[in-house]
């Protein structure tokens, strides 16, 4: 039975992809991306050359049922968002559920995520960490999600763009001056920082920069206070 391939790229460092992954990249007959371009990128790093089609999260829906065709035609097909694992902030869950009830074998090849990177040099400890992805870009309803994940008590990680990263920190500093916070800037990449610190340590050193650039995840420390 032909097989879908959910692969986990690198989340920056073109090294950082796993040699299973680049051995399912190199055997199937066709590779569904989230952006072709960005995927072709990886492809030349490694000397591996493919048939790309696109399937973001504006067509998710419709390249699937191209995807279940070309499973039903006998072709494996391997499934790369632009950066870590698929489904995961990403587009590739309506793919999944889509093939999974048209009867194939989905199977997952594991890699890169930046969640996992994140919290291996955080030094927070704790069993539970609650990844809530992209906090909504407005005001009230991004105030009223960290309030909820606040009174969690417990270590929770999300991502956040450069343009509102400050505005996320305003927030934290206010309903919870009191926590720790690892920031994760450009990870595996060459411009990459790892800043820890309260809100307002953080809202100092990123109001005092001339520009704010980069890809963030945060990670904040929620544990209540005893």
């Amino acid at each position: 039975m032909s097989t879908l391939y959910m692969v986990a790229t690198p989340i920056g460092n073109l090294k950082d992809i796993t040699l299973r992954a680049l051995e399912i990249l190199g055997s199937v007959e066709v590779i569904a991306c989230e952006d072709t371009r960005h995927t072709l990128r990886l492809l030349n790093a490694h000397g591996i050359s493919k048939r790309l089609i696109s399937c973001r999260s504006q067509n998710e829906a419709k390249a699937a049922l191209k995807v279940v065709e070309l499973l039903e035609e006998g072709h494996d097909v391997a499934y790369a968002s632009d950066a870590g694992t698929p489904g995961l902030s990403d587009p590739g869950a309506v793919l999944v559920r889509i093939v999974r009830e048209a009867g194939f074998k989905i199977l997952p090849i594991p890699g890169a995520s930046a969640l996992a990177a994140l919290q291996s040099v955080s030094g927070f400890g704790g069993r539970t960490i609650v990844f809530d992805g992209f906090l909504s870009p407005k005001g009230g309803k991004r105030r009223t999600r960290l309030k909820e994940l606040l009174e969690r008590g417990e270590t929770f990680a999300v991502y956040e763009s450069p343009f509102r990263v400050v505005k996320l920190l305003e927030d934290l500093d206010t309903l919870a001056p009191d926590c720790e916070i690892l920031i994760g800037r450009e990870m595996t990449k060459l411009y990459e920082e790892f800043i820890e610190g309260s809100p307002a340590d953080l809202l100092q050193d990123f109001k005092g920069r001339s520009t704010i650039k980069g890809e963030f995840v945060l990670l904040v420390n929620g544990k209540k206070k005893r």
